[in-house]
């Protein structure tokens, strides 16, 4: 699937087309920005706080997947925090062995598609399943209005974070 980092229309009233326009944006510019970049580039932290674009890129891979489908349509997902060091949502982000930058890359855009399907099929106003992340005495689950808008914001943060890392590592600037 081939994505564009073109910022979506102006003209479209649809929510979740437009969620869904927003999300491959900012997927195309995710995988735009770790493009090019050595696997050494990729593994090594410039920031304090010790993640790689390796590693955030892995992060959103996860975090997309707990969301839409551990989380809104409580399906099991393998290792849902299989991006945080320890498997819980307590660890820092940590790099994925034996993986690459393209391989997430698919992941993401793979993701993507059945984030796509979700948000194109089912009302924004629906409510997430119990059972998967959310739990029945934990009171009533999201929308999904509020996990494409929580999931966007993330992506949106994030790429900008990839702005900062790839300028450190090879001088890159731009959107």
């Amino acid at each position: 699937m081939a994505l564009s980092d073109v910022e979506p229309r102006l003209d479209s009233a649809d929510p979740a087309r437009q969620l869904v326009a927003y999300l491959d944006y900012y997927r195309a510019t995710v995988a735009r920005k770790t493009a090019g970049l050595t696997d050494d580039e990729l593994r090594t932290s410039r920031l304090p706080s010790g993640w790689t674009p390796l590693g955030l890129l892995s992060h959103l891979v996860h975090m997309e997947q707990r969301w839409f489908v551990w989380g809104f349509l409580a399906e099991r997902v393998d290792e849902p925090w299989g991006d945080h060091a320890g498997g819980t949502d307590d660890g820092r982000w940590v790099e994925p062995d034996g993986v690459t930058a393209a391989d997430l890359v698919a992941r993401l855009h793979a993701g993507g598609e059945r984030t796509t399907a979700i948000l194109t099929s089912v009302p924004l106003e629906t409510r997430g399943a119990v059972g998967g992340r959310f739990d029945a005495d934990a009171g009533p689950p999201p929308t999904l209005a509020w996990i494409g808008f929580h999931v966007l914001q993330e992506y949106a943060r994030h790429a900008g974070h990839l702005d900062i890392a790839r300028e450190l590592a090879d001088g890159s600037t731009g959107e």
